[in-house]
Formats: structure tokens, C-alpha cells, sequence
């Protein structure tokens, strides 16, 4: 049986590509994220995900919720995304952000990429 596809949600680079004045509320901004996720999963993708968002600096209190791991960066996220994609080894993965560089790093690795619209409406 093969793993369901891992999705990697780059949470600073996705929330600010809306400019909905979540710079005033970084923490909430990101718990709107992780629940439009747990709720809608990623649109395109009918089989089983798993969703794991990806959250730092102000964001990093923001707890899991049932349908979304959130996995709070250490140091950079840019890193962290890098290093669950190198830890899912051969497992489909989808990295959503915008971040050029970072798109660079994990297709690379094999991973697939979405820009912020795969997962905002």
C-alpha cells in the first residue's frame, strides 16, 4: 500500500501571499490556515493527504487540530520543509509556497510544488 501524499504547507509564505492585514495577527493568521486546511484538505487531491504546516516565529504556538500536523521550525522553516521531505524519503510529496528558493531546494529532493492558491480561496 503506498503512503498518502505528504503536503508541506510553507505557512509564512502562504499567509502572506494575501495582504488581509495578517501582519497585525500572525498567530491568528495561521490558525485560519491550519483550519480552512482541516476542513477543505487541498483542493485537486480527492485521495488521502496527509497535511503538515510548516509555522515559525510569531506562529509557533499555533497547535495541531484532527487533518493537520502543525510542525513549529525550530530555526528557519525554509529548513525545516527541507528536512521532512528529505525525512519522507521516497514518499510522494507536495511542498505548497511561493518561496523561490525554496522551490529550488525540495524539487531537488524530488518533491512536487504548489504556489498559495492550491490552498487559498
Amino acid at each position: 500500500m503506498t503512503a498518502p501524499l505528504l503536503v508541506i504547507v510553507d505557512a509564512a509564505n502562504v499567509v502572506g501571499s494575501v495582504p488581509d492585514g495578517w501582519w497585525r495577527d500572525r498567530h491568528g493568521a495561521a490558525e485560519r490556515l491550519r483550519d480552512r486546511l482541516a476542513a477543505d484538505g487541498v483542493p485537486g487531491h480527492a485521495g488521502p493527504v496527509d497535511i503538515v504546516l510548516v509555522v515559525e516565529g510569531a506562529a509557533r504556538a499555533v497547535e495541531s487540530v484532527p487533518g493537520v500536523r502543525v510542525d513549529a521550525a525550530p530555526g528557519s522553516g525554509d529548513d525545516r520543509m527541507v528536512e521532512l521531505v528529505t525525512e519522507a524519503g521516497d514518499r510522494p510529496c507536495l511542498v505548497v509556497t511561493a518561496d523561490r528558493e525554496l522551490r529550488r531546494r525540495v524539487t531537488a529532493l524530488g518533491a512536487e510544488v504548489a504556489g498559495p492558491r492550491t490552498v487559498n480561496r
